[in-house]
């Protein structure tokens, strides 16, 4: 899952930036990061807690 989650992530950057670049999408990525950044850091906080309660589960299963 961590794999497909960056694949996603670097398709995603790569769709938006070449929209931008041909014209097809007007919107700056300085603004969105600017009105957005604390969604980047709840993303991210909850990346640790699912990592670290899956990686509990994965253990507790193989005692």
């Amino acid at each position: 899952m961590k794999g497909n989650v960056a694949a996603i992530v670097l398709i995603v950057l790569g769709a938006f930036f070449l929209l931008t670049n041909l014209g097809l999408l007007n919107v700056s990525l300085a603004a969105l990061l600017k009105t957005w950044w604390p969604l980047i850091l709840i993303a991210v906080g909850l990346a640790m807690i699912v990592k670290r309660t899956d990686t509990r589960s994965t253990d507790a299963k193989k005692d």
